[in-house]
């Protein structure tokens, strides 16, 4: 095995004994490892393919398939499922009925005729570039070093330089039919080239078997990226040097997160956006630099890369020491910045379109820099921001490296706009699954270590939210977090009696997702006690915990809800005490009174900002409740006369419903209030199976 520098050598001999037999097997974990490898190729980006002996189901005769990956795919998570099986002898006979460049539309819909494995995925537009060329494994991957080279301004002669005749090159051209002919040419014209590099583009490699495939990619990546490392050392300075210093770690995050609800609302001028935030050392090279205002404009280069991002960044007009917490003074100053960036993009809309071009799409930047701070995007989901964000980084990374070797040069922006708003691009968005009830909002919930906060942030997760989870135990917070899919949570231990731990939970959720937008109060407990028997600690910590907390998180909330100037949800889990009176309950029943009329007085204060304030009122939630499992169940059992184990049962039969209320049925209660409900305000929503005595009207 060679040592790699600049890529992982990830290949298992004891995996490809186990999957010899089979070549499609064997191709998928090829393509999973060089996803694994941000360096190789981006989510979603590039594509893989393996060409086995099949036979045929009609004739019963052998016949060559190409397994190539399917259209939407990634490479490092492709399972069987992401694939298409096509006939391969048939693609190429499309060749004779191809009538060129005007007609690259068409010949997708053609390649459905050339299906082999009917559960095939949709075929993706680069598939005639593997099936036109003979051998069994290609690889068509994005390397940053490869794009760096495709992206040169004298690009065909460096990649001369760097692998003489062993190398073919082709000239920038949209991927399609006629680009697989390019490189069919290509090969014809240079016989025993080891792969081809695509101008602006990307890169071709192949082998005779999968491994064989595999190590000429790496091997090809990684001559290119010794080249640019070497340029690089040669250079006195990198992107002409550093312009900006970067505030510390700590200041800048602390901006960042101050900052970010702001540029959300900006950016969710259309529609809601969710934010990332990163200051990776390379991003900071970059937006310090002195170069950053000659290359951010200039837009990116491969296709990948500015569907994803963007053509071009905004770059932020505040300096790095200016004082971002004063929302009136920052909006005046960088407001006028977004509404040019929005008037730029419409006149390239205008100027490219074509009389078919799909209608002009969000005009909001994706990518956002702020010298000395760091990188923020916005995009539907947090997958798809955070891969952007990639992206860009990539896009950062084949600037730096074309700069070092000769100058970086972007595609002409009509090329760039005929990719972004091709009509098959537009019908793959078109194909998307419809957005969940959630999507595109983030909810901060307390109390999530277990039971009803649990549930809850379970249930607007999975209506398409992300999630911060907070809890005072880290331990269940740990439990919690691990049921959730990347992307969709992430968690803050949190002490609700304190302000400062209220606001690192609140700065988490900035620089995670950009902002909030349903704050969900359920973090409590109980205590039962008679009058006489209830000390002063016992009401403290219940008015602590309940009232205190619940007015500092709605405060905090209210202040980056108005930030972001898109209204909001803020639920109160309160009681069936609070509306009830009981014995041995004054400390609890009170507090969770002021939890309720708090809920009144704030709905009353923030209607006109669009944020609406309800409370859901359980009662009896027994199981999965971890308010039970203390003094407080003991308590309530004595209360009623019976004993712990008795309690489920009584608490079920005293309801009109008759019903057992589980923290699932709260939970159901705070996503209709978010999701259904969205002009309600003021109100209590009772979970409890029927109490009369606590009806509200």
């Amino acid at each position: 095995m060679k040592n790699f520098k600049y890529v992982n050598y990830l290949w298992d001999k004891d995996i490809e004994k186990k999957l010899d037999h089979n070549q499609v097997a064997l191709f998928l974990y090829r393509s999973n490892i060089l996803g694994a490898d941000l360096r190789i190729t981006n989510y979603g980006g590039g594509n893989t393919s393996c060409k086995t002996i099949e036979k045929d189901p009609l004739t019963n005769e052998e016949v060559e398939v190409m397994w190539v990956k399917g259209s939407g795919g990634d490479i490092g998570t492709l399972t069987r499922s992401g694939i298409a099986g096509l006939y391969t002898g048939r693609l190429r006979d499309l060749k004779n009925v191809y009538n060129g460049l005007s007609d690259e539309d068409r010949m997708v819909g053609l390649f459905n005729h050339c299906i082999y494995d009917l559960e095939s995925k949709a075929p993706s537009i680069d598939t005639p570039l593997h099936g036109l060329l003979p051998f069994k494994h290609i690889d068509h991957l994005h390397p940053d070093a490869l794009i760096a080279v495709a992206a040169a301004k004298d690009s065909e002669k460096i990649t001369k330089e760097i692998w003489g005749d062993t190398m073919g090159w082709v000239p920038w051209q949209r991927p399609g039919f006629d680009l697989g002919l390019q490189l069919e040419k290509c090969l014809n014209d240079n016989p025993g080239i080891r792969g081809i590099v695509l101008g602006s583009h990307g890169l071709f490699t192949w082998g005779d078997t999968s491994y064989e495939c595999y190590m000429n990619s790496l091997e090809v990546i990684e001559t290119a990226s010794e080249y640019i490392d070497k340029k690089t050392k040669e250079k006195s300075t990198v992107f002409g040097g550093q312009k900006t210093q970067s505030l510390p770690e700590v200041e800048r995050r602390e901006k960042a997160a101050v900052l970010a609800p702001v540029l959300r609302g900006l950016c969710s001028s259309e529609n809601r956006m969710i934010g990332h935030f990163t200051d990776d050392d390379v991003v900071l090279e970059f937006i310090n630099s002195n170069d950053l205002d000659r290359l951010a404009p200039m837009g990116t280069s491969c296709p990948d890369h500015f569907l994803r991002t963007k053509i071009q960044p905004l770059i932020l007009p505040l300096d790095i020491s200016e004082d971002v917490t004063d929302t009136e003074v920052i909006l005046e100053k960088i407001q006028p910045a977004f509404e040019k960036y929005r008037k730029e993009y419409a006149t390239y809309y205008e100027t490219c379109k074509k009389e078919n071009s799909p209608a002009m799409r969000d005009a909001n930047p994706v990518i956002i820099l702020y010298p000395g701070v760091g990188m923020f995007s916005f995009a539907k989901n947090k997958q798809t921001t955070r891969v952007a964000s990639e992206f860009y980084i990539n896009a950062i990374n084949v600037m730096r490296g074309a700069e070092a070797i000769s100058e970086y040069t972007s595609l002409p922006r009509q090329e760039a706009f005929d990719i972004e708003y091709w009509l098959l691009e537009e019908a793959k968005l078109q194909r998307m699954p419809k957005e969940q009830p959630l999507s595109r909002k983030v909810a901060l919930v307390t109390g999530a270590g277990g039971g009803i906060g649990k549930a809850c942030a379970d249930k607007l997760a999975e209506e398409g939210a992300n999630v911060v989870l907070t809890d005072l135990s880290e331990e269940r917070l740990k439990e919690a977090i691990a049921t959730y899919k990347n992307d969709v949570a992430v968690y803050q231990q949190c002490d609700v009696t304190s302000s400062v731990s209220i606001q690192e939970a609140y700065k988490k959720a900035c620089l995670k997702f950009g902002g909030v937008d349903i704050v969900v109060h359920s973090a409590g407990l109980a205590i039962s006690k008679p009058v006489e028997d209830t000390t002063e600690k016992d009401w403290d910590i219940l008015q602590n915990v309940l009232v205190k907390g619940q007015f500092e998180l709605a405060k905090q909330a209210v202040a980056i809800l108005r930030k972001q100037n898109m209204g909001g949800d803020i639920i109160h889990i309160a009681s069936k005490n609070g509306l009830v009176s009981g014995p041995n309950n004054i400390a609890y029943g009170t507090a969770k009174a002021a939890q309720q009329h708090m809920t009144r007085l704030l709905a009353a204060e923030l209607g006109t900002d669009k944020i609406r304030v309800n409370t859901v009122n359980p009662d009896g939630v027994i199981v999965g409740s971890k308010i039970w499992e203390g003094d407080w169940a003991e308590g309530r059992a004595k209360a009623y006369g019976i004993t712990v184990e008795e309690l489920p049962a009584h608490y079920a039969k005293r309801n009109l419903l008759n019903e057992i209320i589980y923290p699932q049925d709260i939970a159901n209660g705070v996503f209709s209030l978010v999701a259904i409900l969205n002009k309600s305000t003021g109100n209590i929503i009772n979970v409890d199976g029927g109490m009369a005595n606590a009806f509200v009207r």
